[in-house]
């Protein structure tokens, strides 16, 4: 995870070329013509030892021979020279290389390891950093660099295009050029030794020239890294990915082009999902959805209710067609709108969405109805459509909407179907920034993505409620059942022990009993009482029902001996082999009206533990309705988690069912999630069924698979957990007792609180300005954080009606290379003089230690005495920016300790 030196990469001064030649079609020789004609302004100098000058500029027979040192080098050379070219580089200063060349991964240097890891040993003690290998090169049209052997250039523009795939980034140039599309940066990021998705996004992320992202993934590598910068990049602009290997052949496919394994595409969905990036499946796609965004993305609606306007009945058909096959929502229209409608369009409209005008419609008719739609609180977006007639003008159409929508706040998309006779319609649009689009399909795409994205940046952003019930999961008991499951070398837990570890977490369970012997599971029945359920116990047989291993409602002793006698007979004789360890017991338990769900984790080999919830019974694999998420999960992750299978309609309870306890669903699927996170022993889990109804949700049968930990901590982990651990309780001057934890999604509301009892003094010391209150989107920046790359700690305490309160806050924001973090502190006002500020300052800094962070920055206001008194008690360097009028503040962390 870095950003270090990638300026070196993106916005050179100066380029060497290693390999540059005149020989035709080779590599050196495009590469070196397009740095030639890229009107790139800096010194492009070929290194050749062959050769005294190539394409009639002065070529050096080595890299210690440049006159200069090369902010950035391209290397196009045989692989195992590649190593030696790149320490000699880094030796002379340069910091970032582009390598052509291909095969690094599979060719030995000297005998001992591969070219691309000798590569990276020269490269890692100076920070040099490599695009590549086997990549087509980098091209940034702004400064026009062109450091690439692709076949033509790229136009300028806002969009950065970042792929895997060479060839693809050669198809994407053809296919933008002649459509006028323009990018930013163009980058093929190759084999990713060194510079990944991750780097790329944190760069482009803050990057002013780039309006929109897009990638082409086939696999990524460094998941943490990927996930957070994917989640950082997306709150400042839209990222849009196709991702290769959709069905199993084509991510075998991907993983042996790449060389990293693919991963399940449905895990990749999710973690698209939670990072707030689009997907979509084609190139055209890709592009038509930038456009849409950059006009839509930050008004409208999650679930956004489509209106379509057209003079051509069966082009709005279709429409529908699609909008409802890719799951959109047509709105509805009220009577208030249809009477609306009556007044300004034949009798013989349509009276319903789409809103059929007629083929005959005028300009006039076209902006009459389009006025009542932009009235009507059940439309969100419209779609306006035309198709060609001789009795109007699509152009005069298309310009009175253009003037329309100029005057008023109104969001419409346009499609004008046909070619040549609505060419200029078209351009009119673009030229005025109006989305417009070929068929009425690319427009239905196009509305779906912008409400999918939606969907995915609310996520981002919407505050959590606190979960139903708070649980403190015995960690220990779980611990012991694991480790005995290890130490006995099964790799599989007996049903009650999963059961047990589930309990410990607070998820409800059925009783259940180990018996060795038909007599024994008699004695564990009349010892429970009741009806009671009898399954087989062996660690080789997953479906117990297939080799009639379950028997139900059994009563009294003889049953139960005469069931365990028979199914022991019949397991044996299906599955001869299984080792059978007895019977487990448990109570039968009778919920008429519940729901069979099933929970489940399972390891992604990119993205570590995945939770799985669906509908469960015995037919579950044939069903297949399943939603995959990434851990940690929060209550409005669990919930939109549900919300994405078929089971959640039935949930939702139907005819005289009343709805179930999705809370109490929601909330196991949390205390899953916890438990994968504090165990990263657990290799699969599989609950099935779960009951759910209204009273609850109850665990009826439950598998733990257990293997040893190859990770610690939450490494296993795409994304880092709350880090429980960091809690501390300390006592103010005043003798209250506060607990410093970090903060989390759910303190939200109550940190709008906190800011409302702050002072407008207090305020403008930590923001530089002051304002009433913040909107909901900067208080999920402030609350919403990726402890991977922020911390934030608040103080918080019971008020005098023991509802916890937040005193005071302290926050670091660390760069991706964990060189500086940048930290502001404030504490409540009425809170002045019990050493607060001070406690927070000391954690924030024990924390950033902890990181190995080695500087500790940030500005004070020079009004702010308080603040800076507190620093130069801290150790804090301090110089005055005159210009800013702040002091600017610096700690090195590694080398000073703060004063007790």
């Amino acid at each position: 995870m870095s950003v270090r030196n990638l300026s070196y990469l993106f916005k050179p001064k100066s380029v060497a070329v290693v390999g540059a030649t005149d020989r035709p079609k080779s590599v050196g020789n495009v590469v070196m013509r397009n740095l030639l004609q890229g009107s790139f302004s800096g010194p492009i100098m070929p290194v050749n030892p062959q050769r005294t000058s190539v394409a009639g500029v002065l070529a050096y027979p080595d890299v210690e021979s440049l006159p200069i040192v090369p902010d950035l080098a391209v290397i196009c050379t045989p692989p195992a020279t590649v190593p030696g070219f790149i320490h000699n580089l880094a030796e002379r200063g340069t910091r970032a290389a582009v390598v052509i060349t291909a095969g690094l991964s599979s060719t030995l240097y000297e005998g001992e390891t591969t070219v691309a890891q000798a590569m990276l040993d020269a490269a890692r003690p100076h920070v040099f950093r490599i695009l590549g290998s086997n990549s087509l090169g980098l091209i940034v049209p702004g400064i026009g660099l062109n450091a690439s052997f692709s076949h033509q250039p790229a136009s300028k523009g806002k969009i950065a295009f970042v792929s895997q795939s060479g060839a693809l980034c050669s198809t994407v140039l053809d296919w933008a050029r002649p459509k006028n599309i323009g990018f930013s940066h163009f980058i093929s990021l190759g084999d990713t030794e060194d510079v990944s998705f991750g780097d790329v996004l944190d760069y482009l992320g803050s990057d002013a020239s780039t309006r929109s992202i897009l990638l082409y993934i086939e696999s990524i590598t460094a998941r943490r890294n990927f996930m957070s910068a994917a989640r950082s990049a997306s709150r400042n602009k839209p990222v849009i990915v196709i991702k290769a290997g959709r069905v199993a052949e084509g991510a075998k496919a991907a993983t042996s082009h790449t060389g990293a394994r693919a991963g399940a595409d449905v895990v990749y969905d999710s973690a698209f999902r939670r990072a707030g990036i689009l997907r979509v499946f084609e190139i055209e796609e890709l592009f038509a959805a930038v456009e849409t965004l950059a006009h839509f993305q930050r008004e409208v609606k999650q679930a956004a209710r489509l209106g379509i306007l057209t003079n051509s009945g069966g082009s709005g058909v279709m429409a529908v067609d699609d909008l409802i096959r890719g799951g959109g929502r047509l709105a509805e229209l009220s009577e208030t709108t249809i009477t609306g409608l009556d007044k300004v369009l034949p009798s013989n409209w349509s009276r319903a969405n789409p809103v059929d005008i007629l083929g005959d419609a005028t300009v006039d008719r076209y902006i009459k109805a389009l006025e009542v739609l932009c009235e009507a609180p059940e439309v969100d977006v419209i779609l306006c459509m035309h198709a060609p007639v001789a009795m109007v003008s699509a152009t005069e159409i298309a310009q009175a909407i253009i003037d329309m929508t100029r005057r008023r706040r109104v969001q419409v998309l346009t499609c004008w179907a046909g070619s040549e006779s609505v060419a200029t319609a078209r351009r009119l649009f673009n030229e005025a920034g109006l989305p417009t689009y070929n068929t009425a399909r690319h427009a239905i795409k196009a509305f779906i993505h912008m409400v999918r994205h939606r969907r995915h940046q609310e996520l981002l952003m919407q505050t959590p409620p606190s979960a139903p019930t708070e649980f403190t999961p015995d960690v220990e008991k779980s611990r012991l059942f694991i480790e005995k499951g290890l130490a006995s070398g099964n790799a599989m837990l007996s049903e009650p022990q999963a059961k047990a570890v589930l309990s410990a977490y607070g998820i409800p369970t059925v009783e259940t009993h180990i018996a060795r012997t038909p007599e024994e599971a008699a004695q564990k029945a009349e010892n429970m009482g009741g009806t009671v359920a009898l399954k087989i116990l062996s660690p080789d047989i997953r479906y117990k029902t297939d080799v009639g291993g379950v028997v139900l409602d059994l009563n009294g002793s003889e049953e139960v001996i005469h069931a365990a006698t028979q199914m022991l007979l019949r397991v044996q004789e299906t599955q001869p082999t299984a080792w059978i360890d007895g019977y487990t017991v448990q109570r039968m338990e009778r919920r008429p009206r519940a729901q069979e769900l099933m929970v489940g984790v399972t390891s992604d080999p990119i993205f570590g533990p995945v939770i799985i919830f669906g509908q469960g019974g015995t037919a579950v694999d044939v069903i297949g309705d399943r939603a995959v998420a990434l851990p940690p999960l929060n209550m409005v992750l669990a919930r939109d988690m549900i919300s994405r299978t078929r089971v959640f309609n039935l949930l939702m309870g139907f005819r005289d069912r009343p709805p179930a306890n999705i809370d109490a669903i929601c909330l196991t699927l949390m205390q899953v999630a916890q438990l994968v996170i504090d165990f990263p022993e657990i290799a699969e889990l599989d609950i099935n069924p779960l009951f759910a109804d209204a009273d609850g949700v109850l665990a009826v049968d439950a598998r733990i698979g257990v293997t040893s930990a190859t990770t610690q901590g939450s490494e296993h982990l795409a994304i880092r957990p709350y880090p429980k651990r960091l809690e501390e309780s300390v006592t103010l001057r005043d003798g209250r007792n506060v607990l410093l934890r970090p903060i989390r999604p759910e303190d939200e509301p109550e940190h709008q609180v906190f800011l409302s009892r702050l002072s407008q003094e207090d305020i403008r010391y930590r923001f530089f300005h002051v304002f009433r209150e913040l909107p909901h989107s900067e208080m999920a920046r402030l609350t919403q954080i990726d402890y991977d790359r922020e911390m934030a700690f608040i103080a918080t305490a019971p008020d005098e009606n023991g509802k916890p309160e937040t005193l005071g806050v302290v926050r670091s924001i660390t760069d991706p290379d964990n060189e500086s973090t940048e930290f502001a502190v404030i504490a409540r006002s009425d809170q002045k003089g019990q050493g607060l500020g001070h406690i927070l300052m000391k954690k924030i800094i024990r924390y950033c230690q902890s990181r190995s962070t080695q500087y500790m920055i940030g500005q004070v206001l020079r009004d702010n005495r308080p603040m800076l008194k507190l620093a130069d008690r801290l150790g804090f360097s301090r110089e005055f920016d005159r210009d800013e009028g702040v002091y600017d503040l610096k700690l090195d962390l590694q080398s000073h300790q703060p004063p007790a």
